[in-house]
């Protein structure tokens, strides 16, 4: 998760445009709904960047596609998302961290007070979460 965490702050710094940032950081979600599966999860943060100018965040869409390459990363899709509003779109692996990011550049909806933003998502590749010791009545767990 940390990756997934580091990633979206090195994505952000790309960016570099003066804006508010949504909060919550990174969770982990199942890959499926085998809970046999060998490697059931990934490390997931949605993330949005809003309260700037649509020129601004256009400006750091494009600083992304210059330096998203630089930092390592392969570029995978630059295009449109394909949605109603056809979006550009920005799809990009880092492999030597097992992370991918998607970007999406959104103009502001004024009749449905939706401003202008930055969708990001930053995900990891499924992996096994490390094992836990099982606490029992004789063996509680540890606390801080």
């Amino acid at each position: 998760m940390a990756d997934v965490e580091q990633a979206s702050s090195r994505i952000l710094e790309m960016i570099d445009v003066k804006g508010t940032a949504t909060e919550p950081g990174a969770m982990t979600m199942p890959c499926s709904d085998d809970d046999h599966q060998k490697e059931p999860y990934y490390a997931w943060h949605p993330w949005s960047l809003y309260k700037a100018p649509f020129a601004e965040l256009q400006k750091g869409m494009n600083r992304l596609r210059a330096e998203l390459p630089k930092d390592g990363w392969t570029i995978t899709k630059d295009g449109r998302d394909g949605t109603i509003g056809n979006s550009p779109q920005i799809v990009a692996e880092s492999k030597g961290r097992g992370v991918m990011v998607d970007v999406r550049l959104h103009k502001e909806v004024k009749s449905q007070k939706t401003p202008a933003m930055l969708e990001v998502t930053v995900q990891s590749r499924c992996y096994r979460l490390p094992a836990t010791r099982t606490a029992t009545r004789d063996n509680p767990p540890a606390w801080p």
